[in-house]
């Protein structure tokens, strides 16, 4: 997901730092300070950092480094950011293999053959995880790597749209109102999907006691045009797993012909060793493909999804364009095309490294820390909206119990833990449930014991201020933190042109869309 932003205006880029305050120029020392044995004695340390222009004239490399690097100290604390399933913590190992292929281009086999050759190991062991039919018969199932989850889900309506309008084609009917039926809870990639591939959206609404998908009103929104429905593995809100196999079973019950994508971004990697009798992925017959995150809890830095296909038939051929690029014949089906080996290369080190055992050990202590943080957090008086016991992803999603009656809400606890450095993000929940808000833990593998009694302890301090506080010091302490001291209301990435958007269901609803 890329931001947009404006390009400054040259009468902006002059404006003063604060309203009211004259722009002050510190002016020159008097003596040739651009290379000097000291960062901070050379003329940059007293000038602003190029905003909106390329400079001129060259900046010693020691410089460039460390004004870059003070600039992004500003930034949060990865560890303490416990809105996000990104993977934030990896092997020295690694990140020395990964460092040595950054100036690979993945995309050129005839250079790299052996990364090409590790993602094709990659996307078999991945397969197989999923259980892709491997035996004699028909042709092998088929995956590739791809930036993200949200590239691979692009890439798996494509081609879930191209095979209904081919069969629709066959049999002479109109093949020009496709749609695609899913949770209101979905990640936003889904509708962008659907908006930019002139896909519609059929939802299947949440309620306020109901957070996934109904299997029964899910299959009865099918219809002729429906090119497929989604079943996500791991909702972004509570992480609770939806019923693959209720869908998958009404589906031939009722002899529907239409099919399942599978969207495990986050349970793909978890539910295979927790919960292994667990039948959700190709074991289903209607399940023709599978995306998942490498870098959520496939423990690889940001930069990396996979997606796998049943078989051929369910990527239409059309769709894959073999090109002869810098001297090596090689099928293409992706929307972006050079990208560097590093994160692929990253996931194969975790797979071999790791093993299923290690896999299964730290979703299990995952799993462990985020039923000790529900329980810990129940005493503290919250509703727990998320499953325990391996039920669901091991992140822990709760709300303020309306009979304590507190006088300020789950954004005013969010506000109050962000004066702690803690980033536990506050939302309201898909639409039909009644503007609940929640919050929510994500239990990374960095994410210890030790580490979650810190949060509690933190957690309870900041319900102790907030009931000291009225409601109209906790609204303008809202304020002041959201504007003053936190990364969100210092924000500038939004162009005003697309602000207030209302096509999205968070412009139609309100609803907060979960961060991934």
């Amino acid at each position: 997901m890329v931001h947009l932003t404006s390009i400054a205006k040259d009468h902006e880029i002059n404006q003063p730092l604060v309203d009211g305050m004259k722009k002050v120029d510190l002016g020159s020392s008097g003596i040739n300070d651009t290379f000097t044995t000291t960062v901070y004695g050379s003329r940059f340390a007293a000038e602003d950092l190029p905003k909106h222009e390329m400079p001129e004239c060259e900046m010693p490399k020691e410089v460039a480094y460390r004004m870059i690097k003070d600039d992004l100290s500003l930034d949060g604390n990865p560890m303490l950011n416990l809105a996000s399933f990104v993977t934030t913590y990896m092997e020295k190992e690694v990140e020395d293999l990964m460092t040595e292929s950054f100036s690979k281009n993945f995309i050129d086999y005839e250079e790299y053959p052996q990364s090409a050759d590790i993602q094709n190991r990659c996307v078999s062991m991945i397969g197989r995880l999923f259980n892709a039919p491997v035996d004699a018969e028909g042709a092998a199932a088929v995956g590739t790597s791809t930036v993200g989850s949200s590239e691979a889900i692009m890439l798996a309506v494509l081609a879930m749209k191209k095979r209904w309008q081919n069969q629709r084609k066959a049999a002479g009917k109109p093949f020009d109102k496709p749609n695609i039926v899913m949770s209101s809870a979905v990640q936003v990639c889904w509708e962008k999907a659907a908006r930019y591939f002139e896909v519609e959206e059929k939802y299947v609404y949440c309620t306020p006691e109901r957070y996934v998908i109904d299997p029964e009103e899910t299959v009865n929104l099918v219809d002729e045009n429906t090119i497929g429905i989604c079943v996500i593995l791991g909702t972004t809100y509570t992480g609770e797993y939806e019923d693959a196999k209720k869908v998958n079973d009404l589906l031939i019950e009722k002899k529907i012909d239409t099919v399942i994508h599978i969207d495990a971004a986050s349970g793909g990697f978890v539910a295979p060793f927790v919960v292994p009798e667990l039948e959700w992925d190709f074991r289903l017959e209607k399940v023709v493909s599978i995306n998942t995150s490498g870098h959520k809890y496939g423990l690889v830095y940001p930069g990396v999804g996979w997606i796998v296909w049943r078989a051929p038939e369910y990527l239409p051929k059309e769709l894959v364009f073999n090109i002869n690029y810098l001297g090596a014949d090689q099928a293409s089906f992706t929307l972006n095309f050079s990208k560097g080996a590093s994160q692929v290369i990253g996931q194969y080190y975790q797979l071999i490294r790791l093993g299923k055992h290690g896999y299964r050990s730290i979703m299990t202590n995952l799993t462990r820390t985020a039923d000790y943080l529900s329980e810990s957090l129940e005493q503290l008086g919250f509703i727990i909206m998320s499953k325990k016991n391996g039920e669901g992803l091991p992140l822990v999603a709760f709300r303020l119990d309306p009979k304590l009656e507190k006088h300020y809400d789950e954004f005013a606890l969010a506000h109050q833990l962000r004066g702690r450095s803690w980033v536990v993000p506050a939302y309201t929940m898909a639409p039909h449930t009644e503007d609940l808000k929640m919050l929510r833990v994500v239990v990374r593998e960095d994410f210890s014991k030790s580490r979650c009694d810190q949060l509690l302890c933190d957690i309870k301090l900041c319900m102790e201020v907030l009931d000291e506080m009225d409601k109209e010091s906790i609204k303008k302490n809202q304020e002041y933190i959201h504007s003053h001291a936190t990364h969100s209301g210092k924000s500038r990435h939004n162009h005003p042109h697309y602000r207030k958007e209302k096509h999205s269901l968070q412009g139609k609803t309100g609803k907060t869309h979960a961060v991934c």
